[in-house]
């Protein structure tokens, strides 16, 4: 047996940790079913004044799945939703199972290019979207996917009543032609039930959009033993039962958002703490009156809340299991939260190809330090899980030699949708079995601790949002006085790191920074356009051509 076989972390387990654990259930669905067998009036959601119970999730969930099959939904198809953290998320979620079908997460932020490529690229069936989204994007996206058939509309006003302005303020109810209003759908099927559907382990439960470096994005097959299982593994490692609460500080759309939010909620059953998104008042103002006691999100989360005018210790009382991922943290941002807050914010690390966390801080523990850089450990593999660091020739690494982190265990998708080569480049063993080769460096210390000290390639991360280079390039490429374009990621005290473009301008044309900045606004997510420009005569490149990303960095 190797170092890494006999899971050298194992001792900083908390006592009452399983080494090993399997799915509880036969699918996603089968836990909600489970759940709501057993407590059928949790309030599973709490939206602003507004609550939905598990019967009423349960009821829903029916009428949308019976609506789908009408329509000609059937087993395996795709529906997209394009929306916010709002209750309907849940409902599509469970009632696209309950018609057999694979839910699609999309990121709200995404505008017409990377909406287009992505339903296109899952050949989604239908889609569910926020009315203002449908008219901002959607609308000019859905004539042109030839799959897609159903179309239907919802808004964010619904399931409460407060409105509230900071995030409602001048919103109203629309309606698109081509659409269909989510809730009359819903209400037209009456007490109808959706035929019995027949979900297995292995069957995809969602697809998450991982970004290529190069080509067009990848959809990790999330399937139903991946959601089950790390739903398994956070309701044991952070201690949750029915008396907790989560407050749904990620997005939804995010695997953070998928197993850490909703999967988790559904298994134990707790309620979500949902607040439309993130805005750092309103979410304080959800906890004061939710009390909510769990949640995991991104370092800025966390960073937005100490930095809150008003906010107190007695504010954050009850939120005492508190993890974060996606995102290097900074030890000084852990100790000052918690000098402020009273709490420790444990770290998490995983990726959409291990369905959310493949390692953790244990509760209770406190994440060592790595003095050489300063890097705080990402925590230790959870259950039934084995990670090992791999050199460039496919070797194990010794403890504390720096290489590519490797994972294997029930969380890790069983491949990319419709993309063999990718799959079998990025997470099949030689000897065929699934293994996950992240593309993050970094070692393990002698106590069993993984530490990430780099990125294999030249993905930015910028505040947990994964953003590559090549696809900032090739939107500025666009623009007419642009010569060449290269993006590189450059600290940031906010977000760990953020988006900076060096760009070369054609001969006989002209253009500001910020001209450049508003460009790619107008045609990306917010969290990908540059937040920085530069404009060089010429942009460093090997002598093969290729751009010296490292010299820009520097």
């Amino acid at each position: 047996m190797g170092t890494y076989d006999q899971r050298p972390w194992l001792p900083r387990y908390r006592p009452e940790y399983p080494h090993d654990v399997e799915p509880e259930f036969s699918s996603a669905l089968a836990m909600f079913e489970d759940s709501l067998r057993r407590a059928p009036e949790t309030e599973i959601v709490r939206y602003f004044d507004g609550t939905l119970t598990l019967a009423e999730l349960d009821r829903l969930s029916d009428q949308f799945a019976v609506a789908l099959a009408d329509r000609g939904f059937e087993k395996g198809q795709r529906l997209a939703t394009y929306l916010q953290n709002i209750p309907q998320v849940l409902i599509a979620a469970i009632g696209t199972w309950k018609a057999g079908g694979i839910v699609v997460s999309i990121n709200p932020m995404s505008r017409v290019r990377e909406l287009t490529t992505l339903l296109s690229d899952c050949e989604a069936t239908a889609l569910l979207a926020e009315e203002d989204l449908f008219g901002q994007v959607a609308a000019e996206v859905v004539p042109t996917i030839p799959s897609l058939r159903i179309a239907w509309t919802t808004s964010p006003l619904e399931f409460q009543t407060r409105h509230d302005p900071r995030l409602f303020g001048g919103m109203e109810r629309t309606r698109h032609d081509g659409t269909e209003d989510m809730s009359e759908v819903l209400a037209s099927v009456g007490d109808r039930e959706p035929e019995p559907v027949e979900l297995e382990l292995d069957d995809a439960a969602f697809l998450g959009y991982t970004s290529g470096t190069t080509g067009p994005p990848k959809g990790a097959m999330n399937t139903h033993r991946n959601v089950v299982f790390n739903a398994r593994v956070y309701r044991e490692w952070c201690g949750l039962t029915p008396e907790d609460s989560v407050l749904g500080v990620a997005p939804l759309f995010h695997i953070t958002g998928v197993v850490a939010h909703t999967a988790v909620c559904l298994l134990v059953p707790m309620p979500l703490v949902l607040a439309y998104r993130f805005e750092p008042n309103v979410m304080l103002d959800a906890i004061r009156e939710h009390r909510p006691t769990f949640t995991a999100g991104s370092i800025t989360v966390f960073i937005a809340l100490m930095n809150t005018e008003g906010a107190v210790k007695e504010d954050l009382s009850s939120l005492a299991k508190i993890y974060s991922g996606g995102a290097p943290i900074p030890p000084s941002t852990v100790k000052a939260f918690s000098a402020h807050f009273g709490h420790y914010i444990h770290n998490i690390y995983g990726l959409t190809e291990t369905t959310s966390p493949s390692h953790g801080t244990p509760r209770g523990s406190e994440a060592p330090v790595d003095e050489a850089s300063g890097a705080l450990s990402v925590g230790v593999p959870v259950f039934s899980t084995v990670v090992r660091i791999m050199r460039d020739d496919g070797s194990d690494a010794e403890v504390g030699e720096v290489g590519e982190i490797v994972t294997r265990g029930p969380q890790v998708v069983p491949g990319y949708w419709n993309k063999p080569e990718e799959t079998e480049n990025a997470l099949r063993a030689p000897d065929g079995s699934v293994e996950l080769k992240t593309g993050d460096v970094g070692y393990m210390d002698d106590q069993g601790w993984f530490y990430v000290v780099d990125r294999k390639k030249d993905q930015i991360n910028a505040g947990g949002y994964k953003v590559w280079p090549r696809e900032v390039e090739d939107v500025l490429y666009e623009h007419p006085a642009v010569r060449e374009a290269a993006v590189v990621g450059v600290p940031d005290e906010y977000r760990g790191e953020t988006v900076k473009a060096f760009v070369s301008v054609r001969p006989g044309q002209s253009v500001e920074p910020d001209e450049l900045i508003q460009f790619c606004k107008e045609r990306m997510s917010a969290y990908k356009y540059p937040r920085q420009v530069e404009l060089m005569d010429e942009i460093p490149k090997t002598v093969t051509g290729k751009l010296l990303r490292r010299a820009l960095r520097s």
